[in-house]
């Protein structure tokens, strides 16, 4: 299986359960792996055979920006169901932090994977 990754990818939004946190905007940083099979771009050097990493990180940038919920958990099932749905990944492995959240730890969040594993 190869795997193309998208690793901390930093976008501001608004995530939160706080009354404080409805009104500001927070990072979170993503780190993607999704399983796509390269031997075909590796073969024929195009862009369009590729599991395009620009095209999935603008759509996530995009969404993310735009959305406010609550939980982490929402917000990474939301993006792994983008990435599946819209780019076809079959299998994906996300895990979304939230910098800074929990005073004295670098990060918290949630990792999650979707889909079916190929061998």
């Amino acid at each position: 299986m190869d795997v193309v990754f998208i690793e901390d990818l930093r976008i501001e939004t608004v995530i939160g359960i706080y009354d404080w946190e409805r009104k500001i905007r927070q990072t979170v940083a993503l780190d993607l792996e999704m399983a796509f099979d390269n031997r075909k771009p590796a073969a024929s050097d195009k862009i369009e055979d590729t599991l395009d990493y620009k095209k999935i990180a603008k759509r996530l940038i995009a969404f993310v920006e735009e959305s406010h919920f609550e939980l982490v958990e929402t917000l990474a099932e939301r993006c792994a169901q983008i990435v599946r749905e819209e780019f076809g990944v079959a299998w994906l492995r996300l895990k979304l932090s939230k910098p800074g959240a929990v005073t004295g730890s670098k990060a918290v969040g949630v990792s999650i994977e979707r889909g079916v594993k190929p061998a």
